[in-house]
């Protein structure tokens, strides 16, 4: 029982893992492929850390709360594993919500790029490890739709 009950914990944490997108500006989302992006150039005036808040998804809560709900089961007899299958659903499903945020949670680099126009714009987009920023660099400024992004 133990035992299965660690293989269902760890394929529920690997199935929220391999839900997170990326977030990073070399990481393009399948409808953006293959579709005509604004680009336009400017300098970066500023760089500052931030932390990128994790998905919050159904997902977490509901794997959560049946993870919960099947553990609480298992304790006690009758009426007993009843109510704490109620409260280990509950309970697992807070806990459930709390992993799949911080899991998905990433770091991030807010980037403010004077354009060559005369506007400044800032945009957060998830550190990359094949691109790193400077102030004073000279960078593009990729846009489709409501996704914009900053490369080299």
């Amino acid at each position: 029982m133990k035992f299965s009950f660690f293989l269902l914990i760890l394929t529920v944490a690997t199935g929220l893992a391999g839900c997170a997108s990326s977030l990073s500006g070399d990481t393009y989302s399948r409808s953006e492929a293959r579709t005509v992006q604004q680009v336009e150039y400017g300098v970066i005036e500023q760089l500052r850390p931030v932390n990128i808040e994790g998905t919050k998804t159904p997902v977490g809560k509901g794997a959560g709360a049946l993870i919960g709900g099947i553990a609480g089961s298992s304790i006690g007899h009758d009426t007993t594993s009843h109510v704490m299958a109620v409260i280990g659903a509950v309970a697992g499903g807070l806990a459930g919500a709390a992993i799949e945020e911080g899991v998905t949670r990433t770091s991030g680099v807010e980037i403010t790029v004077r354009l060559d126009n005369g506007r400044t714009v800032a945009l957060v987009q998830a550190l990359s490890p094949n691109e790193r920023f400077a102030v004073g660099e000279r960078v593009r400024l990729i846009r489709s739709g409501q996704n914009a992004r900053v490369a080299h």
